[in-house]
């Protein structure tokens, strides 16, 4: 029997033009530890800045609603 645990880390996008910055998830694969700063592809596609401060899900109201309903299936 295999058991398999998806885990998320929590990664802020930066504003651009007309879009405001968001809270997004981003699937890790790697210790938390080389992680730390980098820029990594969210559940929704887009890029963001992870953010070892924060825990997913984050606590807030400018969470992407995609990375949000990706990362609860």
């Amino acid at each position: 029997m295999m058991l398999q645990t998806t885990l998320y880390a929590a990664a802020r996008s930066r504003a651009h033009g007309p879009t405001t910055a968001l809270w997004h998830a981003v699937e890790v694969h790697r210790p938390p530890a080389e992680v730390d700063g980098a820029c990594e592809l969210t559940l929704c596609g887009s890029l963001a800045r992870i953010s070892t401060e924060q825990a997913w899900p984050v606590a807030a109201r400018d969470v992407c609603p995609g990375c949000a309903l990706l990362s609860r299936c």
